[in-house]
């Protein structure tokens, strides 16, 4: 299965100057996501498919993708449960 990541209604993604921080903002909730989490959803458009994800974070960090696929796979699994991405 490959799907293509979404942020669900309601939610945003964006730099708290503030804090100094990205947060990803939902109704009555926020997440503060660790740097791994904020490059992931950095590419979340609603364009790129997993695969594609995860292919871009490899070759910028010089990393196997398959370790990439299996921290992604668990980071947006999460976030979906907490209703936070739709995948």
């Amino acid at each position: 299965m490959n799907p293509v990541p979404r942020l669900s209604p309601g939610h945003k993604f964006r730099l708290d100057r503030v804090r100094g921080a990205w947060v990803l903002l939902g109704p009555e909730r926020m997440f503060v996501p660790d740097e791994h989490a904020t490059e992931v959803l950095k590419l979340i458009d609603g364009q790129r498919d997993v695969a594609a994800i995860v292919a871009d974070l490899a070759a910028r960090f010089n990393a196997p993708s398959e370790a990439i696929r299996i921290d992604v796979d668990a980071m947006l699994a999460d976030l979906s449960a907490r209703g936070a991405v739709r995948l």
